[in-house]
């Protein structure tokens, strides 16, 4: 009973954890992301098989609500505008419909946007520019030093990220480190890393590489959540443990 009592409550720590992070995540939600969602990651002999996107690296920029762009028409100057992407991942645009562009990449922007305008321009050439978009950032939380919000510079892994967050506390469960990424459609792909064997072992290759917005938590181990003052009453469980 003990036992299952200490599981509901770490249990409840990590729901209320990632309840809190995908609150912050925009777009409608809809079903899982199919295979052809994946992103295709190469072995270490060159060859490609279907991954996580935990794994993608080097990947293009994918636009956010607030990124502003500016666009410009260099043989139809008045249609020459800057725009913001909405909540709602959409962009107002000037003579057109509007077009959602939430996720896209620049080029995928572009393509997008030569198609609507096509529409009254003949061939048309658009120059897109991000002007100002959403830092680069992941979350650290739980049991660690310095538990917050920093900046993406680089690629950096999830042993990295707990290095600038302070690095472990003697609570920590870090053989079930959870890191959560969000996919397209307003899911959250969760990896669970096993650091306590990774640094055992001194083999990294398990290491995920974090992506803009990566959630990392770090659980309390189960000692750590019995309180520094218990019941006297309690201590019966442990004296006789067989009326459990």
């Amino acid at each position: 009973m003990l036992q299952r009592y200490l599981f509901s409550i770490r249990f409840a720590v990590s729901i209320m954890a990632l309840a809190a992070w995908v609150a912050e995540a925009q777009g409608v939600k809809g079903s899982p992301p199919s295979p052809s969602q994946q992103v295709t990651r190469a072995n270490g002999d060159g060859t490609g098989e279907h991954g996580p996107q935990l794994q993608h690296r080097n990947r293009r920029y994918q636009l956010h609500s607030a990124d502003v762009l500016e666009l410009n028409f260099p043989f139809t100057p008045e249609f020459n505008q800057t725009v913001t992407v909405q909540p709602d991942g959409y962009i107002t645009l000037r003579g057109v419909d509007s077009i959602r562009v939430e996720g896209q990449t620049l080029p995928e922007v572009n393509d997008s946007l030569r198609s609507v305008y096509a529409k009254i321009l003949h061939d048309p050439v658009i120059n897109v520019e991000l002007k100002d978009f959403e830092k680069p950032y992941f979350i650290v939380g739980g049991e660690v030093g310095h538990p917050g919000k920093f900046d993406l510079r680089g690629e950096t892994t999830a042993t990295e990220a707990v290095a600038i967050a302070g690095g472990l506390r003697d609570s920590a469960k870090h053989s079930e480190v959870m890191l959560f990424h969000r996919v397209p459609d307003g899911w959250v792909q969760v990896k669970k890393l096993n650091m306590k064997k990774m640094l055992k072992d001194a083999n990294l290759n398990e290491d995920a590489y974090l992506q803009p917005g990566d959630f990392l938590y770090v659980p309390k181990n189960t000692m750590s959540k019995i309180g520094r003052f218990i019941p006297t009453s309690s201590l019966g469980l442990y004296a006789n443990p067989g009326v459990l």
